[in-house]
């Protein structure tokens, strides 16, 4: 499970680099300064997400069923709500907004927060 969790960081790092770069220059043209704002939270959330799959998949050894799910909630989660962030923004701006992406947003962000939270107790638990 280790490795599946630092694959994931590794990819969403890299393509949120990508995301960041493409959203500052491309998409300002066709982007509406609230759909670029609300892209950026996405890519930094993201980002955010990246580097927390990195530390838990280099200090978890996920032995625990407690860490397996904080390595899925995180890994869900950050998609679940970058991505649907991504789509509301790329169809708002063609004019055809996929309306059922928006209650996934705050799903994924659901999921983040229970992985903060398992990551929190397995702090707790050693102490």
């Amino acid at each position: 499970m280790a490795i599946v969790v630092q694959v994931a960081g590794a990819l969403y790092g890299l393509f949120a680099v990508i995301f960041g770069a493409f959203g500052a220059h491309a998409l300002k043209k066709s982007f509406t300064k609230e759909q670029l704002k609300s892209f950026e939270t996405g890519v930094k959330y993201q980002m955010y997400h990246a580097i927390v799959l990195l530390f838990i998949g280099y200090n978890f050894a996920f032995t625990a069923i407690v860490e397996n799910c904080m390595g899925y909630f995180f890994i869900i989660g950050t998609f679940l709500f970058s991505f649907s962030i991504y789509g509301l923004c790329f169809s708002a701006s063609k004019g055809k907004k996929i309306r059922f992406l928006g209650p996934i947003t705050p799903l994924g962000g659901l999921l983040l927060v229970l992985g903060w939270s398992f990551l929190l107790y397995s702090f707790i638990q050693k102490v």
